[in-house]
């Protein structure tokens, strides 16, 4: 746990919540300032800062349990549809440094605009060449 970190506060029970579901590994909260009604984050009581020190077992279990609640959440709001949402890093929009992977439910004509595709025209060439990096 991080002394400062709001996510580890409420964890421990010095910041109120209201808490959708709880385990040995994962509190999930309503969003304080949801995008959507029933807006919901599934947040690991043991502190990593993003997926890439999130430890194996944890992420192990992290789908199922978006799948579960996320299923939930959508049939008590009435949604359409649902966002998983989880940023990694200041440049991918993370603003809060403990991993969490928000859940968001989506009804038609909502208005929120959580990502766009750029319509970024590219070549065989450069997708082969970026394709070789991440290969190694």
């Amino acid at each position: 746990m991080s002394q400062e970190c709001i996510f580890c506060k409420i964890i421990k029970g010095e910041i109120p919540s209201f808490t959708v579901y709880e385990d040995d590994t994962f509190k999930v909260i309503l969003d304080r300032f949801p995008a959507a009604p029933g807006h919901a984050l599934i947040i690991p009581k043991e502190h990593a800062a993003d997926m890439f020190e999130l430890p194996e077992e944890t992420a192990a279990k992290l789908y199922p349990l978006a799948q579960k609640l996320g299923a939930k959440i959508k049939a008590a709001v009435g949604a359409e549809g649902m966002n998983i949402v989880q940023n990694n890093g200041e440049v991918a929009g993370q603003s809060v440094y403990h991993f969490h992977l928000h859940l968001i439910p989506r009804k038609a004509g909502d208005g929120i605009i959580l990502n766009k595709s750029s319509n970024m025209d590219t070549t065989i060439e450069e997708l082969e060449a970026v394709l070789n990096k991440i290969q190694g």
